[in-house]
């Protein structure tokens, strides 16, 4: 048995679960955006995985629900991460075909990121690691470019995705542009 003095964090991320109202629309906007599948589904509650984990996203059918307001307090948004950022601008480029865009796409500088809203209002981020470990990552974010600049520089989607298509390396796409200062701007769409 170990101490109560001892540190035991959780071994890894379960889950998350949703509340809607708008149940199938919210179910297949996850299927569509994160190519999960069902591992269960009836008329009350929906379990959804993209790995071996047997769902990482529930989903419960709510009648009755408010939409959600802006400018409470609550989660922000979830993250997932792609093992490249030529899978990234697929999943981008498949998920537009079906009629989902991004919000907001930023290189934060340790990530470039995709930002979605789901049907009600929940806000993903599909990201890619722009360093090839936490210790770079963490380095670039003790930097003066990023004390200056800690929200990320905007980009168009579907230039990177030409850029990525015509041949340029993911490490350069990848590499942040230095743009100055930036804090909470109207530019940025999800806060």
């Amino acid at each position: 048995m170990q101490s109560t003095d001892t540190p035991t964090p959780p071994r890894k991320f379960a889950h998350f679960v949703l509340r809607t109202s708008r149940y199938d629309e919210v179910v297949n906007f996850y299927k569509a955006l994160l190519s999960v599948h069902l591992t269960f589904s009836n008329d009350f509650v929906s379990f959804l995985t993209y790995d071996e984990e047997h769902h990482r996203i529930a989903v419960l059918n709510v009648s009755g629900l408010q939409d959600q307001q802006r400018g409470i307090a609550g989660v922000h948004h979830i993250a997932f991460t792609h093992d490249s950022l030529t899978d990234l601008v697929a999943n981008y480029e498949r998920a537009k075909l079906q009629g989902i865009e991004p919000v907001w796409c930023t290189n934060h500088g340790p990530t470039t990121s995709f930002y979605y809203r789901d049907p009600d209002g929940n806000q993903l981020e599909l990201q890619v690691e722009n360093f090839a470990t936490v210790e770079e990552s963490i380095e670039f974010m003790h930097s003066p470019e990023f004390a200056e600049n800690a929200i990320g520089v905007d980009f168009d989607p579907e230039e990177l995705a030409r850029r990525l298509r015509a041949g340029e390396p993911e490490g350069e796409l990848k590499k942040r542009p230095h743009s100055g200062p930036r804090g909470f701007d109207a530019q940025v769409k999800i806060f």
